[in-house]
């Protein structure tokens, strides 16, 4: 039965109110919140969604509310910065000179030093992820005097310090803390591990990690000591790494696995730089320990260029192949080559490949009826399409430009135009005819004559 069912119906026999039982059973209630948190890692909405019903309500005492508002940031992240942000500034306020940020509410003293630097950690990652350099540098320069016996002040004063492009400044002030600080310094170095190997510094990054001893002999360390170094161009530290951690594996009562994985490893590396003899000692090593067909291949072929004898005697170790014992060796040498047949287990002669390869007959290809159109009769086709319908109007054959209309040439100007000019042509001709009086006579006596009949049609429309 859930505890705070118990707890309500005891609550509701001693005539609690509703509101006064949720307030009494708020911390349940965020600690089951918890609960889905930690063990629902890959689902995290359930406990979203408890969280948030728990701040919206708001009927939870100050305490547990910012327990619930810090889980529920770090359960989003980088989601929802400014609003996370809102959710806990309400619980901080700026203080005195000496303490430059404080918990309101008195929260200080209700909450445990680990929940109030988890809420102000909290608040300084949020403030880099809001690119608001100057209120972080401000809080983390306040968090060694809050918390002096933490190592999460120097880790986010090394955050805002990498964000602001100063890792060598991050390393050197991790490296100080770690020395400060010994029995805290594996937290520390790791983290300068990390700040140097982003900062192209393989050689801190290696450094930092061979400072802490107790991982040592871890696959993971190995491979990135080796990587490191690697990368530093210190091809015997490298290698100095992967004996050690072959020779605490060995004198292990467990992991024999590992030890297998770290020497093919090694194995690989210094064939990779050149020394055939160790890596032939370690796959020979593999091949007597554990009797890997890997290891025997590896052997061979690292041996033939160091011991020829001993190549061929662990060569003869070695199970046949199938299909080659009638094979001659000479013959085939003098072969253009050879291939391998799909579907057989043995190797065959080019040629006899090729004369195989001949002899198959091409598959027919499945012919497909045409889809006609919907209605379309193949038996009764019609006439065939216009071989020309693809192409323009303009290049077809039939195609006849249309005539301009001549009238609507003639006709210039607006309307009235050509009456004026008759005017002005019959101006001209008048005063011609006053500079050349005797050459327009006859003209004169033709045009009274014209005007002759118009005067006596005059006459008759006005006795009509």
């Amino acid at each position: 039965m859930p505890f705070g069912r118990i707890g309500q119906e005891t609550l509701m026999e001693d005539n609690w109110a509703d509101d006064e039982i949720e307030l009494e059973l708020a911390p349940i209630a965020v600690q089951l919140a918890y609960v889905r948190q930690v063990t629902l890692l890959g689902y995290p909405q359930e406990a979203i969604e408890a969280y948030m019903n728990i701040i919206n309500r708001n009927l939870v005492d100050d305490s547990s509310l910012a327990v619930a508002i810090n889980n529920l940031v770090a359960l989003r992240g980088s989601k929802d910065v400014s609003d996370s942000l809102r959710k806990l500034d309400r619980f901080i306020e700026k203080g005195s000179v000496a303490q430059s940020f404080q918990l309101t509410h008195g929260l200080d003293l209700k909450l445990s030093p680990k929940q109030r630097e988890a809420i102000y950690s909290n608040r300084v990652l949020l403030l880099l992820h809001a690119n608001r350099m100057d209120q972080a540098r401000e809080l983390v320069s306040a968090l060694p005097d809050m918390f002096p016996d933490s190592v999460m002040p120097v880790l986010l004063h090394a955050a805002v310090l990498v964000r602001e492009n100063k890792a060598g400044r991050a390393e050197e002030i991790l490296g100080q803390f770690a020395e400060r600080f010994p029995e805290k310094s594996k937290v520390a170095l790791l983290a300068r591990a990390q700040v140097a190997a982003a900062a192209n510094h393989p050689q801190i990054a290696a450094e930092s990690l061979a400072r802490i001893p107790d991982i040592q002999h871890m696959p993971a360390t190995v491979a990135t000591l080796v990587s490191l170094k690697e990368r530093s161009g210190d091809i015997d530290g490298a290698a100095a790494v992967l004996d050690s951690a072959i020779g605490w594996w060995s004198n292990s009562m467990t992991g024999e696995n590992q030890l297998k994985k770290l020497m093919h490893e090694a194995a690989s590396f210094k064939v990779k730089h050149g020394r055939e003899e160790e890596a032939a000692h370690l796959y020979e090593k593999l091949v007597k320990s554990h009797g890997s067909i890997e290891a025997l291949v590896g052997l061979i072929t690292t041996a033939a260029r160091v011991d020829v004898e001993k190549a061929e005697a662990y060569e003869k170790q070695l199970k046949p192949l199938a299909g080659l014992k009638g094979i001659d060796v000479d013959s085939l040498e003098k072969t253009s080559g050879a291939k391998h047949v799909e579907g057989s287990g043995h190797v065959k002669n080019v040629e006899a490949y090729e004369e195989a390869k001949g002899k198959v007959k091409a598959k027919k290809k499945r012919k497909r009826k045409p889809k006609y159109p919907k209605g379309f009769d193949p038996a009764n086709p019609g006439p065939p399409p216009d071989p020309e319908r693809w192409l323009p109007k303009r290049e077809r054959s039939s195609y006849r430009p249309k005539r301009k209309d001549k009238r609507a040439a003639q006709v210039r100007g607006s309307q009235g135009a050509v009456v004026r000019e008759k005017n002005e042509a019959n101006a001209v001709s008048t005063n011609t005819s006053a500079s050349n009086p005797k050459s327009n006579q006859p003209t004169a006596t033709s045009k009274s004559e014209q005007s002759k009949p118009s005067s006596k049609s005059s006459r008759k429309k006005s006795r009509n």
